[in-house]
């Protein structure tokens, strides 16, 4: 089960971040390593996206994670306007 699921719409890319929190354990490693911010952690120590327009794909959060639990995925849009 995949939470904390965002994406962007308004920009020439598509930016999904998935947090796998099954396999986190919560270490703040990916929050930490944002260099925008775009994470955070929860009262528990859990990691979720703040806020998804922060994101520059950078890829810390991923490379990382010692439990491979966060992902960072960008799409590009075709010139239709499509994914």
């Amino acid at each position: 089960m995949v939470e904390g699921r965002q994406e962007t719409k308004p920009r020439k890319e598509t930016t999904t971040i998935d947090i796998y929190k099954a396999w986190c354990k919560g270490c703040g490693i990916c929050a930490a390593f944002c260099p925008t911010g775009a994470l955070a952690r929860d009262e528990a120590g859990y990691p979720y996206v703040k806020d998804i327009g922060k994101c520059i794909n950078c890829g810390l959060c991923e490379v990382r994670c010692p439990d491979f639990a966060i992902t960072v995925e960008q799409k590009k849009k075709d010139k239709k306007g499509g994914q």
